[in-house]
């Protein structure tokens, strides 16, 4: 199988109305596709799902790759650890520090890999959160807002190294931002036209 199919995905939240309801979709595998769309379309638990951190209702999903790496919406570093540190976590086995350095400085950290992840700018955890993923030994990265809180500069920063260090891995991530999307490239999927058009 050469793509990840979502086939009639159903999900419904305490009896509501369904925020799936027999939901297809395709997701290209070895590509990226940007999930856009107005908040509480249904993005984040798209994403939560794919992770295998929600269950839905009816439908399935085939062809998902089992090593997976993330970024949450939320950064989800420790607070009393180091940039660095944080990023050596997210990997089964730590790439070692000089390679970890090397990426926290491509994002523009290299002054701040030994700084404790609470004393971080919303920006810079958010880059260390890109990090620790992209780091991480996978065949998916699953990515919610990855540009979350960044400025402009740091924004292009950042995409360029997603661009980079992706090699070939599928990346399906939700932005909320037209222009980042267009910046991270690949396959645009408006979520509110899926939906509706089921």
């Amino acid at each position: 199988m050469n793509s990840i199919e979502v086939r009639g995905l159903c999900k419904c939240f305490n009896g509501n109305a369904p925020l799936f309801h027999g939901l297809d979709l395709t997701f290209p595998l070895g590509e990226v596709t940007l999930l856009t769309g107005p908040s509480g379309i249904g993005k984040t638990t798209l994403l939560h799902i794919l992770m295998g951190l929600m269950p839905f209702d009816a439908g399935e999903i085939a062809g998902l790759p089992r090593r997976q790496s993330a970024v949450f919406q939320e950064d989800r570093l420790i607070p009393d650890l180091s940039a660095a540190r944080n990023v050596a976590l997210g990997c089964s086995r730590s790439p070692g520090r000089p390679v970890i350095l090397e990426h926290l400085a491509r994002v523009g950290l290299a002054e701040d890999a030994d700084t404790p992840a609470c004393s971080l700018s919303g920006g810079m955890a958010r880059r260390v959160a890109v990090v620790r993923a992209c780091l991480a030994p996978s065949d998916i990265l699953l990515m919610d807002e990855p540009l979350s809180g960044l400025d402009a500069a740091s924004a292009r920063q950042t995409v360029e190294y997603i661009r980079d260090v992706r090699k070939g891995r599928t990346l399906v991530a939700a932005v909320h931002e037209r222009a980042h999307a267009e910046a991270l490239g690949g396959e645009v999927l408006d979520l509110f036209s899926a939906k509706i058009h089921l």
